[in-house]
């Protein structure tokens, strides 16, 4: 763990559940964290005020705005001087039946993927001088089993997870040596907002699970810190983190 101190690691979408998770875990190893937020700039510098150690700061990153993109990386060049890691994490969906193609409106498919493919294009695009700059720059790219099983929220949904895991394996192609990419793949994460879902289904979610529980925010954590201290050969991999539940 001592390789990850010193370095800097941005997060989009970092004030959610999983991306706070992934933000304690990295600060925990003596990575200092670039909370990327969009709407939330309170509970941005709440996190950053809660994180171990020191030199974490917030960064206004919508990742569907390309300029505020661009900009956020230049913020960080000029506060921390690099960036060794890059977790596109923020994500967007809405519960709509597979079957109920009426409801899937044109509005939210376009939502969808702005935020989950092209909003993860363009924060490598701005990124990508600063993660190759050392050699060993990593994008962890955080997808969902969907992508494979095309079973979640709704159809645009996962067709965007598997877009981005697509992804995954063409950068890891076109940005190597200098930079390692990989998608871990959870399946559904207690997160606050599942625990406030209706429980029956949620424990119809955990009964279809092998391992007979859901994934914590901190388990997918520490396997997105497992891609940056154990799994150093590792590029153009999606890895589960599933529980079984494909199976």
């Amino acid at each position: 763990m001592k390789r990850l101190i010193g370095k800097v690691a941005v997060i989009t979408g970092a004030t959610g559940g999983l991306g706070s998770a992934i933000a304690h875990a990295f600060a925990a190893e003596g990575v200092r964290v670039a909370v990327g937020f969009h709407r939330s700039e309170e509970a941005a510098n709440a996190l950053v005020a809660a994180l171990p150690g020191s030199g974490h700061f917030a960064v206004n990153l919508p990742v569907t705005a390309t300029d505020a993109v661009n900009a956020a990386s230049q913020r960080v060049k000029v506060v921390a001087g690099r960036c060794d890691i890059l977790v596109n994490c923020a994500g967007t969906t809405r519960f709509v039946a597979h079957a109920d193609l009426d409801a899937l409106d044109d509005e939210l498919i376009d939502q969808i993927f702005a935020t989950n493919v092209r909003g993860a294009i363009a924060c490598v695009r701005a990124f990508r001088p600063l993660l190759a700059e050392n050699g060993d720059g990593i994008i962890v790219n955080i997808s969902s089993i969907a992508g494979v099983t095309a079973n979640g929220s709704n159809i645009a949904y996962c067709a965007s997870k598997a877009a981005l895991d697509n992804l995954t394996k063409s950068m890891a192609r076109a940005l190597a040596p200098a930079i390692r990419v990989v998608s871990v793949s959870p399946g559904l994460i207690d997160t606050e907002f599942v625990q406030g879902l209706d429980q029956t289904w949620r424990g119809q979610q955990v009964a279809k699970t092998p391992l007979n529980r859901l994934a914590s925010p901190e388990e997918i954590a520490r396997a997105v810190l497992a891609t940056l201290t154990h799994l150093t050969f590792t590029t153009g991999a999606v890895i589960p983190v599933d529980g079984g539940r494909p199976l």
